[in-house]
């Protein structure tokens, strides 16, 4: 081999040695085919693990929290019969009669309460006072109304309230506790495990909320005796107001929104009857009163099958409001929960005795 030749093949060599990386390459990189399967894969990996990941994440924790199981109330209404008026305005001062007479209107006790059946009556004890100054139930209205109710032939007789003070201070100073039990009612406290969860479905602010449930075991009918009082918020407390006292929680919450929260009361509760409490009318500073001189003396009660129009006649009639009545009546007729216009349903008053 000349030197010419040895030259030559040196240089091949040389060539040959620096392509052979390129070429390593080019044999390993995939196909155009491999490459977007490989592409796909990978993509389809990190989506599945995003996914897991979105699925997992719990900032909250509540998603792992078990979910308690609740329960809804049943409709205690009885339709009214012919002839009934929807509201029974009697007005004197014995009790037992005027009680007679209002829900005599509205169709009489035998029609609404039956033998063997169980009730319960929630009056509002929601504060620590003395009867006198208004802002609890009257216990002698009270008791009248278990008496009769036990007449009716009820099998039994429950009175509840979840106060805002001290249940047990409440109920004693009120005088309910006492009356009730004297008029042969069991009487039922909160306490912690009271509660259940309740459902109200379509209700905008407790379609899930703890509820006093205890007391409504084996309930078969529910009659709601509030007194009329002003309200610093939602301008009067009355009938509808009054189931406020059975819900447990953290309901003070619900204050931003009194009116939405009344409208939720009149479709948590479907009661039998309703009592508006006009013996005495605290007439401002409620709903928790505290002076003599904001009382005065109503000598009414009213019987009701439609609360909200019972409390639209409060409003005007007995609070004696010439403003415009409190929004949460029109939220509730909105619902088809009540008629506002109590100047236009069937009513009957009478002075009683």
């Amino acid at each position: 081999m000349d030197r010419t030749e040895e030259q030559r093949l040196k240089a091949q060599a040389r060539r040959e040695n620096a392509a052979a990386p390129r070429q390593r390459l080019i044999a390993e990189w995939p196909s155009r085919r491999e490459f977007i399967q490989r592409v796909g894969v990978t993509a389809l990996l990190a989506g599945g693990v995003g996914g897991l990941w979105a699925a997992l994440r719990d900032p909250t924790g509540d998603r792992g929290k078990p979910v308690e199981p609740a329960f809804r109330l049943p409709d205690f209404r009885v339709p009214p019969p012919n002839g009934a008026k929807v509201l029974g305005i009697a007005r004197g001062n014995q009790y037992e009669k005027m009680l007679a007479m209002a829900i005599g209107a509205v169709g009489g006790l035998a029609h609404y309460i039956r033998p063997g059946d169980v009730v319960l009556i929630k009056p509002n004890v929601a504060f620590d006072r003395s009867p006198k100054l208004g802002a609890t139930t009257n216990p002698d209205v009270l008791a009248a109304l278990i008496r009769m109710v036990r007449a009716a032939g009820a099998r039994e007789v429950r009175v509840a309230d979840n106060p805002i003070e001290s249940p047990e201070s409440c109920f004693v100073k009120s005088g309910i506790a006492a009356a009730a039990r004297q008029a042969g009612a069991q009487v039922f406290l909160p306490s912690p495990q009271s509660f259940e969860i309740l459902e109200v479905p379509q209700a905008k602010l407790i379609a899930r909320w703890p509820f006093f449930w205890r007391p409504f075991r084996g309930v078969t009918k529910v009659i709601g005796i509030a007194p009329v009082k002003d309200h610093n918020l939602c301008q009067a407390s009355m009938c509808t107001k009054n189931w406020y006292g059975l819900l447990g929680g953290r309901r003070n919450q619900f204050h931003q929104d009194i009116h939405g929260i009344i409208a939720d009361l009149a479709l948590m509760m479907s009661p039998t009857l309703v009592i508006l409490d006009a013996t005495r009318i605290l007439m401002k500073n409620g709903p928790t009163g505290g002076d003599l001189s904001d009382v005065v003396a109503g000598h009414t009660l009213v019987a009701a099958t439609d609360q909200i129009a019972a409390d639209a006649y409060g409003y005007s009639e007995l609070l004696g409001r010439k403003s415009d009545p409190p929004q949460y009546l029109f939220n509730a007729q909105a619902r088809g929960l009540g008629n506002p216009d109590w100047r236009n349903v069937p009513l009957k008053e009478e002075q009683v005795g």
